[in-house]
């Protein structure tokens, strides 16, 4: 018999434990999260001791949020390609390339508003 689906609080504390786990698990087994981790850390202190407006510091802090959320979306479509096998096939390469491409987009995007914001003052 399937699981009873739960509601209200208890399913709110279960989604946030799963994710939890999601976050715990990537810094764990993923070299390049734990990368990111480190230069958004170095990033958010930056961004607060620069003379900047809300607006800017917004869009930074934005930018650093956004390249580690496509990290896990990279990896959680690596993890499935493989979970599918990890025999070498033009779609699987594909998949993977395209989460690569999401993450690529991501950092371009983020050393653009960098450098507005810096180069822009």
């Amino acid at each position: 018999m399937p699981e009873k689906k739960k509601k209200g609080i208890s399913r709110l504390t279960y989604s946030i434990r799963n994710s939890w786990a999601g976050v715990i698990d990537a810094v764990l087994t993923e070299d390049a999260f734990r990368q990111l981790l480190v230069i958004n850390a170095i990033l958010l202190v930056v961004t607060f001791a620069l003379d900047i407006t809300k607006m800017e510091r917004l869009l930074l802090i934005i930018c650093s949020f956004l390249l580690l959320v496509v990290e896990l979306l990279n990896t959680a479509i690596e993890t499935v390609v493989d979970r599918i096998s990890l025999e070498l096939h033009p779609l699987s390469k594909r998949a993977k390339d395209l989460g690569g491409a999401a993450q690529l987009v991501a950092v371009v995007l983020t050393i653009v508003v960098w450098a507005t914001v810096l180069l822009g003052r």
